[in-house]
């Protein structure tokens, strides 16, 4: 008895092990599917009852699928998703990590992922946590840290990205193994992470909002012209340029100081900035005097000109003892070339670089920004230009660079801005000495009109800058302001991957353009991690697509419009190889024995558009084919003429007729041969649906021009 009992007992623990096991297939199943359909509560609510035990885990092989979409041509049709950052353990996990990790922590991961998808960042937490303390998923901090900063936890995050970047060696005997490193493109947007984090934290401290002000008439705003406020020795100290009277000038019958720039200083007392006083001479002289820099060495430098020659003007030197200053002279020829205008100089903070704008040859055009190296006993070297992406076609003038944040700030009117010269920054990369792309400091910074002149105290709290945008009796002149504080800046990165191999695709073109055409579109190209990144600027719905060649592009879309805060916009792009043959469009209906397209078949054929839209490099072959059933010469007249309605439906939507051709087929290219077919029972749902496989209407790529950022400005 008691031996039957024991029989019933193991037959009953079997019995539930096994049911038990099965349930938990069951729920691995559902939640699989409910991840790939992008139902990511469901997933979640499911793969944590498998997480419950792991049982199912030891006979269940979990499966490896790719999206299929519906023109039989993957990624063709996908839209991205904005911020919703999609990487090769997204929807589909990397084979290697499916070898080299066991089942358990394939479902752990797909938990973590699936509560982050679904904004349920605190069970996110929780899991990726579990997921990077298993050190199996080299990617899983990446997505720890995202899921850390949407809870606001800026500094957790910051030592999780870290630690993702410059990862440690293992110590855990139980780990021998090493954890394969982060992928490349991940651990670049970690970097930049970590820069959110560092502004999240800052912006935590309550700040005022930036204002700008004109600053009084009695000091600083007096005369005709005003302009060129810079600091010097500390922050309650500035010289600036002012035309206006008791100027320096040698013929007062015959010349108006008020039209004469010179040098002048001011200190400030509490907070009122006390009566200016003019430099004199040697300084200043009956020619204009303007736009100085004064060094931590007594050293002042200031550009020169004479409204005898305006084809000229040059850069000087005046060295002061206690106060006093000896005769100026004019810089050598590696920055003051005979014929051409150098002006506004500024030296870094460690007296090593002279920056100055200059029309002098060499330059890409009107005035570029050039650099002369200072050496320790203070002889300065031939000029540099600062190039692309600093210079442009246009004018760049009124150089500032700001040593504590490596970042120089200048004015520019050949890059998109609001009107006339806009103020710029444009960070130096130190590791390697090049410049980043530039950003418009926008409005309040900027106007419509001419804004120049930036410059602000070390911690860049305050400053000045100089602007015309309020009219004045000449039509034309420049007045000093004051700013407090910083504007909001948007920025936009991603990757571009191939969408089968989920591999970063280098040299792709991403295009940003205005949706409303207020702003010229630009042009940002993958590196060889196939990363790109871009300023943005504000109050602007953007239209983006990225490109390359023998794929077909994607398009998405972001606003920065009504937005009060910077923000850092993610956006990546899952392009799908062009494949050779036909692609087949499913649903295209006509009304019996004619031409005529059904409202269904235009809906499908608006997805074609988009896609010739987005992918305006190319040109298409759209067909039609029928059956073998009915006269040779009719199928062909009727699949030619049902190809003919889906191209003049295209054309009518704004496609170029020379972009697509329209060929009709007939019965000359069945998918199924007639002699297959002739062996199937006649009607049969067999017979029927090979017949119908036949009556298709397809389209494949015949022509692709080069796309390059040349083709896209002309």
């Amino acid at each position: 008895m008691l031996k039957r009992k024991l029989v019933l007992q193991i037959v009953f623990v079997l019995f539930s092990a096994i049911t038990f096991s099965q349930s938990k297939k069951l729920w691995t199943e559902i939640a699989d599917d409910a991840f790939a359909k992008k139902d990511y509560a469901t997933a979640a609510a499911n793969y944590a009852k498998v997480l419950d035990d792991t049982t199912v885990l030891r006979s269940y092989v979990l499966p490896y699928e790719t999206q299929l979409v519906n023109l039989n041509s993957k990624a063709l049709f996908k839209v991205p998703e904005l911020r919703v950052t999609k990487r090769k353990d997204s929807t589909n996990l990397v084979k290697e990590n499916l070898v080299n990790s066991s089942k358990f922590d394939f479902i752990m991961y797909r938990l973590a992922t699936s509560y982050r998808l679904n904004f349920d960042y605190h069970h996110a937490v929780e899991q990726y946590k579990k997921c990077v303390e298993r050190k199996v998923y080299p990617d899983a901090p990446y997505y720890y840290g995202l899921s850390l900063m949407s809870l606001k936890r800026y500094s957790d995050a910051l030592k999780v990205f870290d630690d993702y970047i410059h990862p440690k060696p293992s110590t855990d005997s139980l780990n021998a193994e090493p954890l394969k490193p982060g992928t490349d493109s991940l651990i670049k947007l970690a970097g930049t992470k970590q820069k959110s984090c560092y502004f999240a934290l800052d912006s935590l401290t309550p700040r005022k909002p930036i204002k700008v002000r004109k600053m009084d008439s009695l000091v600083f705003n007096r005369g005709t012209s005003s302009f060129g406020a810079m600091y010097f020795e500390n922050d309650t100290k500035v010289l600036f340029t002012s035309a206006r009277k008791g100027g320096v000038i040698t013929d007062p019958d015959k010349q108006d100081s008020q039209y004469f720039c010179d040098v002048y200083t001011s200190v400030i007392d509490d907070t009122i900035w006390q009566r200016p006083v003019n430099f004199g001479r040697p300084v200043n002289t009956s020619l204009h005097e303007g736009a100085a820099y004064f060094s931590k060495d007594g050293v002042m430098l200031f550009t020169r000109w004479s409204d005898n020659n305006k084809n000229e003007s040059f850069i000087y030197m005046a060295r002061s003892i206690d106060g006093k200053f000896y005769d100026a002279m004019k810089l050598g020829t590696n920055v003051n070339l005979p014929g051409y205008k150098a002006q506004q100089p500024f030296v870094s903070n460690d007296g090593t670089k002279l920056f100055f704008s200059s029309n002098r040859p060499g330059g890409l055009g009107g005035f570029d920004l050039w650099m002369a190296p200072i050496d320790g006993n203070g002889f300065i070297g031939e000029a540099q230009n600062l190039k692309a992406p600093v210079n442009t076609s246009g004018d760049e003038i009124t150089p500032f660079f700001h040593d504590l944040a490596s970042t120089l700030f200048y004015s520019s009117n050949g890059l998109p801005g609001l009107g006339g010269f806009d103020i710029y920054k444009v960070s130096l990369n130190v590791d390697d000495s090049i410049y980043q792309f530039p950003i418009n400091l926008n409005a309040p910074l900027n106007s419509s009109k001419d804004d120049a002149y930036y410059v602000m105290d070390r911690l860049g709290e305050k400053g000045f800058i100089s602007s015309d945008r309020e009219d004045c009796p000449t039509g034309h002149c420049y007045d000093i302001y004051s700013f407090v504080n910083a504007p909001i800046f948007f920025n936009l990165s991603g990757i571009v991957f191939d969408a089968e191999t989920s591999d970063p695709i280098p040299s792709a073109l991403v295009t940003i353009k205005d949706v409303h055409d207020g702003e010229e579109p630009f042009f940002v190209v993958t590196d060889d991690k196939g990363y790109y990144e871009t300023p943005l600027k504000p109050n602007l719905e953007y239209f983006l697509k990225a490109q390359k060649n023998k794929y077909f592009g994607q398009a998405a879309s972001l606003a920065t419009k009504g937005l009060t805060e910077s923000k850092d916009f993610e956006q990546d792009f899952f392009l799908g190889k062009i494949p050779e043959g036909d692609i087949e469009i499913e649903g295209v209906e006509y009304d019996f024995d004619k031409f005529t397209l059904r409202p269904k078949s235009m809906e499908v054929l608006d997805k074609i558009v988009e896609v010739l839209k987005v992918n305006d490099n190319l040109s298409i072959e759209l067909s039609s084919h029928t059956d073998a059933r009915g006269n040779d010469a009719y199928n062909m007249k009727l699949s030619q003429g049902r190809a003919q309605s889906c191209v003049d439906y295209i054309v009518s939507k704004g496609i170029a007729k020379n972009r697509i051709n329209a060929t009709g087929y007939g019965e000359t290219k069945p998918i199924i041969l007639e002699s297959e077919i002739n062996k199937m029972v006649p009607k049969s749902e067999e017979f029927e649906t090979a017949h119908q496989k036949n009556r298709r209407t397809a389209f494949r790529v015949i022509g692709e021009s080069n796309i390059n950022i040349i083709n896209k400005t002309k």
